[in-house]
């Protein structure tokens, strides 16, 4: 982590993400990069973790110490948690000052005003610049990616984080369609958990879900499949250790995938010819941290007949996009307060 000379005001990006918090600089320079874990005393509600420390408590604290994600599908679950989480990352980053940060934070397409407000609340809290700015996600991955958002050609983004899959047409600073389902990193693991439970009887923890995603996951089947070996326990609660192949986990994969495939569908088919036909030709950026899944640029072209390509560093450029953003606060401030008029594609149940 790096710490800012904040004589004269800092400005820096902020993506609280489900699995990740980010946080970038006006440069673009990512300068904090933590899980978004939380541990917390039960008996008096101090926190005693954040980050890697406490996720390293995952499934080992004890029963005094509670560890929670506070955000889940990409919201606030717990807004005081939150707000530990925020004071630690402008700890780390800025430390104290006269000056408080101008901030910009990513947030759900779908954003209704009360999170909204959540958002800015705990942000502000927990020591930011009033007001703290907010920019849909798919928008920062734009600006991040450098993607002309000033253009009138349409340009098409899904951005893939731990706990949402979004999809956005975005046209001269708008977002013209858009759509977003709880389905991210965060079900696919869950997608491995429950196939190697089935296929395996096999249980594991969420964390080596995410280590087996990591090491040979994959969105298509190959000739010649990686293989790992797997430890975890029986159902009937003995040791076991069995070895598994890329190929068994993209067959587990398939479900999470096709809902991102119909949420990728529903909002082009929202979009008008003109901005589709640029989209044809431009193809789909795709970015997040599940982008880096392998064979996902390739699962995608097939089943949507149009080229898709994985941004450079897909992980970090929505938090670097959020940080550029700052140059574009009023206008991106004006989209926020009409997304309600805006085209908007979502499914609750996923």
């Amino acid at each position: 982590m790096i710490k800012l000379n904040n004589l004269f005001g800092t400005k820096i990006g902020i993506d609280l993400g489900t699995s990740t918090t980010k946080v970038a600089a006006y440069s673009g320079e990512i300068i904090y990069e933590q899980p978004t874990v939380v541990a917390i005393s039960k008996k008096d509600n101090v926190v005693v973790a954040v980050g890697e420390e406490a996720q390293s408590m995952i499934g080992r604290a004890p029963e005094t110490i509670l560890v929670v994600r506070p955000m889940k599908d990409g919201a606030i679950a717990d807004y005081l948690i939150t707000q530990a989480l925020l004071q630690h990352c402008l700890r780390e980053t800025v430390g104290k000052t006269i000056v408080k940060p101008e901030t910009m934070i990513c947030a759900p397409v779908g954003i209704t005003p009360v999170h909204r407000d959540s958002v800015r609340d705990a942000s502000e809290a927990a020591g930011a610049r009033q007001p703290t700015h907010i920019i849909p996600e798919p928008l920062a991955a734009a600006i991040g990616a450098e993607v002309p958002i000033g253009s009138a050609d349409g340009a098409m983004v899904v951005d893939i984080g731990g706990g949402r899959a979004e999809a956005a047409v975005i046209s001269m600073f708008g977002m013209v369609a858009k759509g977003s389902i709880r389905v991210g990193g965060d079900k696919l693991d869950q997608a491995i958990q429950r196939y190697l439970s089935s296929r395996h009887e096999l249980v594991i923890g969420e964390r080596t879900a995410e280590q087996i995603k990591i090491q040979i996951g994959s969105a298509i089947t190959v000739d010649n499949p990686e293989k790992i070996r797997v430890r975890g326990k029986h159902l009937t609660g003995q040791p076991r250790i069995v070895t598994i192949d890329s190929n068994e986990i993209a067959k587990s994969l398939r479900e999470p995938l096709l809902q991102i495939v119909s949420l990728i569908r529903g909002v082009l088919e929202q979009t008008e010819p003109e901005l589709s036909s640029d989209i044809a030709e431009r193809g789909i950026l795709i970015t997040g941290g599940s982008a880096n899944l392998r064979g996902l640029g390739v699962y995608l072209r097939e089943m949507l007949q149009v080229a898709c390509y994985i941004a450079e560093s897909p992980e970090d450029v929505v938090v670097r996009g959020a940080a550029i953003a700052l140059d574009f606060a009023p206008a991106i401030e004006r989209i926020m307060l009409s997304a309600t008029d805006e085209l908007y594609v979502t499914s609750r149940q996923m």
